[in-house]
């Protein structure tokens, strides 16, 4: 299924209902006098956060939003029903653009949150309301107003405590499946993570956080190249970063260059996401002495971010990689 991060909608409040013109005509009452009653408001729209969605993908189906209309006064001073409200549930994280004012409106980030996108427009008055004691008969009364319309932009970015980066087969699938209950795709080819992925990892009963799997970066990804960098807008709003590497590589110097290309290619899409906490994670150690390899590794490469070695597939090192990125978590807050 594509992931959807983007869409594009139409929304509009609904239109007021009109006020109506009346007079009570009941037998042995001649002058009973106005009682045309209100029309109702029209419906709202509203932006309602939604904790069980994660993507955007119900809106390439649906893409026109109309709340409902208030209905017209009656006689016998009965006011017209409102118009029913109208919520488009989006996932946490997104961003509300008006397109024309290119204006970001709100953006989703809490459980239960709510936005009024639209106000219905309001009521029409019936003649009732116009009664006074120099005119009691009056004819008049007043039309609801229009409802507002709008075209919007909802752009995901997904919530996570912990991003995961790096080559394709680096093991960043593995890894996140292995340690939450998210069950991503796993192959031995490139891209096997075609999409985003959310997973909530429990240090214990009382303590998680959230980590997601986005796909890999190849070499000259910002160009375009494999999936390009479409997707690491979703490792903006981590506090917290996990570069991926492939330690099982018998060239040193391969493994290097394989840091470089990441970095590299993040920093030409936005420099401001290497300026987060970024630790170096060391994967398929199960493969290798890695022992020996750290040494050598040390002499000819100076890593200055923290460094963890861990084998996803055996859960060897993964504990405390959680816990120590609980820890940080913690202290951040």
């Amino acid at each position: 299924m594509k992931f959807f991060d983007e869409i594009l909608i139409y929304a509009k409040s609904g239109n007021g209902g009109n006020g109506c013109t009346s007079f009570r005509r009941e037998k042995f009452i001649p002058k009973g006098g106005p009682d045309g009653g209100d029309g109702g408001n029209g419906g709202n729209v509203w932006i309602k956060s939604d904790v069980n969605l994660n993507t955007l993908v119900k809106y390439n189906f649906k893409k026109i939003f109309l709340a409902e209309d208030g209905k017209n006064g009656r006689n016998k001073k009965c006011s017209g029903r409102k118009g029913k409200d109208i919520y488009i549930k989006v996932p946490l994280g997104t961003k509300i653009v008006d397109i024309r004012k290119n204006k970001i409106l709100i953006d989703i980030t809490k459980k239960k949150q709510k936005f009024l996108l639209l106000k219905g427009g309001a009521r029409g008055l019936g003649n009732y309301k116009f009664k006074s004691s120099t005119n009691r008969t009056p004819i008049k009364h007043t039309n609801g107003k229009m409802g507002k319309e709008i075209q919007i932009k909802l752009k995901l970015t997904l919530l996570a405590d912990v991003g995961t980066l790096g080559l394709p087969n680096s093991g960043k699938s593995t890894l996140v499946s292995k340690i939450s209950n998210s069950k991503t795709k796993i192959g031995s080819y490139p891209f096997t993570t075609l999409s985003p992925h959310l997973g909530a990892v429990f240090v214990n009963k009382k303590k998680s956080f959230i980590i997601s799997d986005i796909p890999g970066i190849i070499k000259n990804a910002s160009k375009g190249i494999g999936l390009g960098v479409q997707f690491l807008k979703h490792l903006e709003r981590c506090k917290i970063l996990l570069h991926i590497i492939d330690f099982s590589i018998k060239n040193i110097y391969t493994i290097i260059k394989n840091i470089k290309i990441v970095k590299n290619e993040i920093k030409k899409y936005n420099k401001n996401i290497l300026k987060k906490t970024i630790w170096i994670v060391f994967n398929k150690i199960d493969k290798i002495n890695y022992k020996e390899k750290i040494k050598s590794m040390q002499l000819i490469y100076k890593i200055k971010e923290r460094i963890f070695y861990i084998s996803s597939k055996y859960k060897l090192g993964t504990t405390k990689l959680c816990k120590e990125i609980k820890k940080f978590l913690d202290k951040s807050n």
